[in-house]
């Protein structure tokens, strides 16, 4: 069983994540699911981003580590888009994380930076957030800064696509997502054991 932090996308706590949560608890998994916005929830990716820049991306950082500092080591950081991006960059700070899983976003690497943790990523393929460029230059430096690095791109899906009550849904991309992702929490618990 992974302890799993899941943060949310800049479309707020909508319930797409809650069901996201639901599904790795019923695989076995505690998930905690912070609400970084207060509540707000958005039904475009503008509005979303209004209320990032709003709350500010050092007020986000602060309050993803405030819902992740009580879980203790091991936990498996995760996210949605931007909340893939806060997951990144707390599983690279803490030393002890159990792994990063992402959906449909990254964040950028400092140059020092030194991880042993498993990562995997699930990003569309174009993403117009996450350039073939961008994604690449992201990989290698993951390799160079010491993580496994699995990445899955799903052709022709948009951007979050593993919401149902988005545009950007896809749900045969979901559904591949979801299993590659149950399957790598699955041999991290293996690989703890």
């Amino acid at each position: 069983m992974a302890r799993i932090i899941l943060f949310h996308s800049a479309y707020g706590l909508r319930p797409a994540v809650l069901d996201a949560a639901e599904r790795l608890r019923e695989a076995g998994h505690e998930v905690t699911v912070p609400d970084l916005y207060d509540g707000r929830v958005v039904d475009t990716v503008e509005e979303g981003m209004e209320i990032k820049d709003e709350i500010g991306v050092e007020e986000l950082l602060r309050r993803a580590v405030a819902a992740a500092g009580p879980l203790g080591k091991g936990v498996v950081y995760s996210g949605f888009s931007m909340g893939a991006s806060l997951a990144q960059n707390l599983a690279l700070a803490d030393e002890y994380a159990g792994g990063l899983l992402m959906f449909h976003g990254t964040s950028d690497l400092r140059d020092e930076a030194e991880t042993e943790t498993a990562v995997q990523l699930h990003v569309a393929d174009p993403d117009p957030f996450e350039t073939e460029d961008w994604l690449n230059a992201w990989y290698l430096r993951m390799v160079a800064a010491g993580a496994d690095v699995e990445v899955y791109r799903y052709r022709g899906a948009g951007h979050i696509f593993t919401d149902p009550d988005l545009p950007d849904f896809d749900a045969e991309a979901a559904d591949r997502a979801w299993a590659a992702a149950l399957a790598f929490l699955e041999e991290m618990d293996a690989n703890a054991a």
